[in-house]
């Protein structure tokens, strides 16, 4: 011990003549900082160890030599805090070298090369896994914060310490974010509480999440903290004895029974306390259960056997009671919750868990460095953490958009769960909110994408249905089923969500390429190219020109929109050297079929329908946008004629098209019904309706309605037309 303590004498002068006296006599913590890092690291590594990290401490103080924080001290204080956090979760030392050296890559002129030259290839990996993307490389800060996301959990899923490390950094950052303006203050508090403390969560380290979100709160409502703060001072002061005889009664009799068990009380953690006020809708002083009890036994038996005794000793309220040790929670947490009624009349909260439980509900995966024989099995907070690694970047692997992504992130990062039963037996642990939809996705992405719908407890029920606590949830499915774009709707998972727009993306790009070679051969024939194949060499000699090296890639552009076909045919015949036939004033149609609806849409300014006579443009991500010739916005359309395109309606269209009606009625009771009956009598839907009462004899209602063309409309509209009742009634 007295070459370990030497060792840390030497750390602290080696600093200090490095970075100047002023290092420590500027800011005495520093000192203070660096003697408890290696008072920590010497109560459980050995002196190799400890020399490794001191070497990299010295090495990271050259590094970061002359950079500053925003409070005005050295830098590698940051580091070395982050290390000490790292030290009192007892990490190894591999870890805590990483951790001193995680922003050398990211912000000074060393290479991971050279870091891993001087401390080896693990110590560069995860140095580098928790280095930020620059947003200097992409397109805006939520990109570049979506590319940090991905690369980090790409690094979490090879090796779990890069976000403990991580999530050590954003705890000393959110320590010392007075030194910011407020907005970056908030934005960074706003990120801990919506990404990293759920993230700690989800990783079964409480403890760090509790403080991280007490942290948040106070950055971003002051105010609120410092209340909810004064009320559990003053609610620990009124119900300390309260809990303490609790306390007392349990503890004497689990000893009476042979039950060995630590009985403690304890305070919940404030955001806690705040996300419950929100949630309930509750005031402060109507918040009551601010304080709880712990029963910490030895083995698991003994849970349930001191569970036994205290619902013996005081009376349960039935619908209370959770059992986290039968089917523990998602990030490996074990407990037993129960709510008695005490002494005094008052409720109390009680938890019932071993050490080894307790342990890990604190710690978490980084517990599994600290106790490892003791956190290994199928509930072991490390292997469930890399389950759901490996679930949630199996899923982000088919979303490419950066939104999509952070969405994702955030809905799969709170583990309030639900769980659910298969035909089988086995346990389905979904988000609360999920639907049967969702479970289908969880059993398999193909039976999700082919589901049409599900029994729940043996009733029918559809895909939106809800799943609660204890279902028996069974799949429906076809193998003519395919994802529509309503499933986003109601789709929570983000699996269930990312294979859906995984599908339609795909069904988009088929319907583009197909769209696009439409659009093209139409705009080429409207140039007077009249070749029935476009030849080989005119493709390549078009794609040179536009630098591209796909020509179904092109195809699919100009689908969505994203390049105009008339531009592309004009460019496509100047660069074939072709002389085009001369070029007939009367325009080429396309022509619509109805089954085209992820890249056609029809103009909600007209809402066109089988049977008008219609004209179309391309727009940017939307395809073809098709109106009525005759819509108030074809006029403007038709003054560039790049981008517009005659449209004809196909002899065998399908489908049900969106058409707005406008009925004007006498004010009669009934009317509205009378009206509705005749929609429906022609096998109609009603997608909306709307009543603007024009003064007190008369009334104008506007349908929202489906219909097949326009000799479907024309039987509704006359039909209402004859109802003595109606006025007037007109096409929108």
């Amino acid at each position: 011990m007295a070459t370990k303590l030497a060792l840390t004498q030497r750390w602290k002068k080696n600093l200090s003549d490095l970075l100047g006296p002023q290092s420590f006599s500027a800011i005495p913590d520093n000192e203070t900082l660096v003697s408890e890092l290696g008072g920590t690291l010497e109560s459980y590594l050995d002196e190799s160890a400890i020399f490794d990290i001191y070497s990299a401490t010295i090495y990271g103080a050259e590094a970061h030599k002359g950079q500053k924080r925003k409070s005005g001290e050295d830098y590698i204080y940051h580091p070395i805090a982050v290390a000490r956090i790292l030290g009192e979760m007892r990490m190894d030392s591999r870890t805590i070298i990483a951790a001193i050296l995680h922003d050398v890559v990211e912000d000074t002129d060393t290479t991971l090369k050279e870091l891993a030259n001087s401390f080896g290839e693990d110590v560069a990996i995860l140095v580098d896994g928790v280095s930020k993307v620059s947003q200097l490389e992409q397109e805006s800060r939520e990109h570049a914060e979506a590319a940090s996301f991905r690369k980090m959990f790409m690094a979490m899923a090879k090796d779990i310490r890069v976000i403990i490390i991580k999530l050590a950094d954003r705890m000393h950052n959110m320590h010392t974010l007075e030194s910011l303006d407020n907005d970056r203050r908030r934005r960074i508090a706003r990120q801990t509480l919506e990404i990293y403390a759920p993230m700690a969560n989800r990783l079964g380290m409480r403890e760090l999440a509790q403080k991280l979100e007490d942290l948040s709160l106070l950055n971003l409502y002051p105010k609120r903290y410092d209340a909810i703060e004064k009320r559990i001072r003053a609610s620990k002061r009124g119900r300390k004895p309260i809990i303490s005889e609790v306390c007392k009664k349990i503890s004497e009799k689990l000893a009476a029974n042979g039950l060995v068990a630590e009985v403690y009380g304890r305070e919940k953690n404030v955001y806690n306390i705040y996300r419950k006020m929100q949630r309930k809708k509750l005031l402060l002083k109507d918040v009551k259960d601010i304080n709880a009890i712990r029963v910490i036994t030895d083995k698991r038996p003994d849970c349930y056997q001191a569970l036994g005794i205290i619902h013996q000793l005081f009376k349960p309220r039935p619908e209370s009671f959770k059992d986290y040790i039968a089917i523990p929670k998602v990030n490996g947490y074990q407990s037993l919750h129960t709510i008695v009624v005490g002494p005094f009349g008052q409720q109390v909260e009680i938890q019932i868990r071993s050490k080894s439980m307790h342990r890990t509900a604190e710690k978490g995966v980084a517990s599994h460095w600290l106790y490892k024989t003791e956190t290994t099995g199928e509930h072991a907070p490390q292997q469930l953490a890399q389950q759901w690694l490996n679930s949630f970047l199996e899923a982000q692997n088919m979303s490419s958009d950066s939104g999509e992504y952070l969405e994702h992130l955030k809905a799969d990062l709170f583990p309030d769960e639900v769980y659910v039963f298969t035909p089988k037996g086995d346990i389905k642990r979904l988000p609360r909110g999920s639907t049967a939809l969702d479970f289908a996705y969880a059993v398999h992405s193909d039976v999700g994408d082919h589901c049409i719908g599900a029994l729940i407890n043996e009733f029918s029920v559809p895909l939106h249905d809800t799943l609660s606590n204890g279902d028996h949830v069974e799949v429906k499915t076809s193998r003519k089923a395919r994802p529509i774009p309503s499933w986003l709707d109601y789709a929570v998972t983000s699996k269930a969500r990312a294979s859906i727009r995984n599908y339609l993306n795909q069904q988009k790009d088929k319907e583009s390429l197909k769209l696009g070679r439409k659009l093209l051969r139409t705009a080429l024939s409207n140039q007077g190219y009249r070749r029935v194949r476009i030849p080989s060499e005119h493709k390549v000699n078009l794609l040179k020109h536009l630098k591209l090296t796909d020509w179904e890639q092109l195809l699919i552009d100009i689908g969505f929109g994203r390049r105009l076909p008339t531009l592309v045919a004009k460019q496509m015949i100047a660069e074939s050297s072709t002389r085009p036939d001369k070029t007939d004033h009367n325009r080429s149609a396309l022509t619509i079929e109805g089954t085209e609806r992820l890249l056609i849409n029809y103009a909600n300014c007209c809402h066109p329908i089988p049977g008008d006579h219609i004209i179309g443009t391309t727009t940017s991500g939307r395809g073809l946008v098709v109106h009525r010739s005759n819509c108030a916005n074809s006029k403007n359309i038709m003054r560039h004629p790049d981008n517009y395109f005659h449209l004809n309606w196909s002899e065998e269209t399908k489908g049900n098209f969106q058409v707005e009606v406008n009925v004007q009625t006498r004010n009669e009771p009934g009317v509205l019904a009378t009206v509705s009956n005749i929609i429906a009598e022609h096998n109609s839907n009603i997608n909306n309706v709307s009543v603007d009462p024009h003064h007190h004899t008369s009334s104008e209602m506007t349908f929202g309605i489906e219909v097949a063309n326009r000799d479907h409309l024309a039987n509704i509209l006359r039909q209402i037309h004859n109802e003595p009742t109606v006025i007037k009634v007109t096409r929108k």
